[in-house]
């Protein structure tokens, strides 16, 4: 995917605070959850510093002393204690695991109702790739940072809290000595946190565009192998591959230096209790069992400190994931509902264009200048013209996909900016030159916009339309699987389904978007046909190159750089002489050439 296409948010690589604050917050709505494997952990953690506490006891009360009845009732004890620490790590391990599926599915909701409510404009400069990384791989990490994370960093903070509490009560002076080596612990992890941040960062930036790559080769496969483009497109998703590959080689390498430098700064701990420990045991200073503990105590300690500091490294990640999944939850739809928007019930009434003028970005030139029109209720209006002309800014603007920059629009006598875009938009059905069809069976797509209609209803709008022939040729007739976006059928077949959609929805303003342009002239005649129950019950607008779909309108516009050049009826038109009977002209010929012209010989004007 180039570069140029979309470019993603940049991201300081300090460690962000609020970021990480709002990572904790996704708890709130699971207290109770939280609550319960903090205090699980906090049992199991205490009882793995009363085992090796015991373990002293075994030593000097039981062992040394010889006293075979105090060695009983400590093993008692400590086989006690491992019943309550299996049962602990039972229920930590199972209040995380449902903590976590509640946290990944409030985000993953979260943001899929966010998509829903976001403008048309955030998907047209958004590629799928970037938002599809957000809503899977993104949302994982973060959600095993609020759960696994936590549990792992809670039980190695629990673990070396309550090894130092027991490490004071064996001996207070040796226990100085480790707690003066965990601030260079707390420097060192600073300094590798910038690195690491860093890294993942890119990592995850890279990530967004190797998902989009993978989009558009797998949506795009029937032309990269029409155009036999495999080998260089295997060219350009290894440099994003070899760009991830060094990114996450580079983070894994710091994440992994980092564990080796704890652990040799642990062991000169170590090595420090040994050599005070065992001059003191020579005086009498301390009992063989307290070394062997305090030796076991700082060596358990490394495990938490180790864990913590991978936590540590993740969490570098998930933050870096989460500020890109925030800033997807972040923005703003361009289109919102006013405060006092209402549903009047109907939108059926003339429609105006009031002086609108629009452009798709502030600094671009105007798609529409100063264009008004005024439609009245039940008319069919047809929009003819060259490419970038305007026609489909036109019904977009209807729709409310945009709202113009000046002037306004009317429904029903009504500013639509004070009507709510589900009156606007439930009640408007759109025909698009490449239908869309759902996964599913071809029953399931027809009700897709009208989940109450019946069986006998759906049979009745295919009959209308005249789709129901082909599809009573499948052998599970409407139980027929369509495949992903409709695959299964021919473009022809998913045209006239979503002809029938829209006759099956009974939408108040019908908009038919080039939907003959991509199919053969019997399809074209079907379609027309079956359009023609929408054009006859509802106020319409109908963009089309093939000028044969739009004879029978009320009016017809020329559009050309964003304005009415011509409008009258076909006969009107044709007779002004002017540019839509140019455009007619010109197609006409262009049909009879390829009808009765098969060897391509050149037409003259007199033939």
């Amino acid at each position: 995917m180039p570069d140029s296409y979309f470019e993603e948010e940049e991201f300081e690589s300090k460690f962000n605070g609020k970021v990480f604050s709002r990572i904790v917050q996704l708890t709130a709505p699971h207290k109770k959850w939280v609550i319960g494997f903090m205090i699980t952990i906090a049992v199991v953690a205490g009882i793995d510093a009363i085992t090796t506490y015991l373990s002293k006891l075994i030593i000097d009360n039981g062992i040394i002393a010889g006293n075979k009845q105090a060695l009983i009732n400590i093993l008692i004890m400590y086989a006690t204690v491992i019943l309550v620490q299996s049962g602990s790590v039972f229920l930590f391990i199972y209040l995380a695991g449902i903590l976590g599926e509640r946290i990944r599915y409030d985000l993953r909701k979260k943001m899929f109702n966010h998509l829903q409510a976001l403008s048309l404009n955030y998907y047209s400069k958004t590629p799928v790739g970037w938002i599809m990384a957000r809503v899977t791989s993104d949302s994982e990490k973060v959600s095993d940072l609020v759960t696994w994370g936590f549990v792992d960093s809670m039980w190695g903070l629990m673990s070396i809290l309550t090894s130092m509490i027991f490490m004071f009560i064996i001996n207070w002076k040796l226990t100085l000595i480790v707690i003066a080596i965990l601030p260079i612990l707390l420097v060192i992890a600073i300094q590798f946190q910038r690195s690491i941040l860093a890294s993942y960062r890119e990592v995850r930036k890279t990530n967004s565009k190797i998902v989009g790559a993978y989009n558009e080769n797998i949506t795009g496969v029937r032309v990269i192998k029409a155009l036999g483009r495999e080998r260089e497109n295997l060219s350009e998703f290894s440099v994003l591959s070899n760009k991830m590959y060094h990114s996450a080689f580079r983070a894994a390498w710091v994440s992994a230096l980092f564990l080796p430098t704890v652990q040799f700064i642990s062991a000169l701990a170590v090595a420090a209790v040994v050599w005070f420990g065992g001059n003191q045991a020579q005086i009498g200073g301390m009992s063989a069992g307290g070394i062997q503990a305090f030796v076991a105590y700082i060596t358990f300690m490394m495990w938490p400190i180790q864990d913590i500091a991978r936590v540590f490294a993740e969490m570098q990640q998930a933050i870096a994931s989460a500020e890109r999944m925030f800033s997807l939850i972040d923005s703003q739809p361009q289109i919102t509902d006013r405060p006092h928007a209402i549903d009047p019930g109907t939108i059926k009434g003339d429609i105006i264009f009031d002086h609108v003028t629009f452009r798709y970005e502030e600094d671009e030139k105007p798609v529409l200048s100063d264009f008004s029109l005024h439609v009245k209720r039940g008319e069919t209006i047809a929009l003819v013209g060259p490419t970038g002309g305007g026609k489909s800014t036109i019904v977009n603007l209807l729709c409310r996909f945009y709202e113009p920059q000046t002037g306004r629009i009317y429904i029903g006598g009504r500013d639509y900016t004070n009507l709510s875009l589900q009156a606007i938009q439930s009640r408007i059905g759109v025909v698009l030159q490449t239908p869309h069809l759902f996964s599913g069976t071809i029953t399931e797509n027809l009700r897709y916009g009208r989940l109450d209609a019946t069986d006998d209803e759906i049979v009745e709008a295919t009959k209308t339309i005249g789709a129901y022939d082909f599809i009573m040729r499948f052998e599970k007739g409407f139980e027929t699987q369509v495949g992903e976006g409709g695959n299964l059928l021919s473009v022809g077949q998913k045209q006239l389904l979503s002809l029938a959609r829209a006759v099956l929805a009974q939408p108040e303003v019908f908009v038919m978007d080039e939907a003959t342009s991509s199919v053969d002239t019997l399809t074209e005649a079907l379609i027309q046909k079956g359009m023609q129950h929408l054009l006859d019950t509802t106020t319409s607008f109908v963009i089309a190159h093939r000028l044969s779909t739009i004879k029978k309108a009320n009016r017809i516009l020329v559009i050309e750089d964003g304005r009415i050049a011509e409008m009258g009826t076909h006969g009107e038109l044709l007779r002004l002489q002017g540019k839509y009977h140019q455009l007619y002209t010109r197609q006409f010929r262009s049909q009879l050439e390829a009808a009765y012209n098969p060897f391509n010989q050149p037409v003259t004007a007199q033939e």
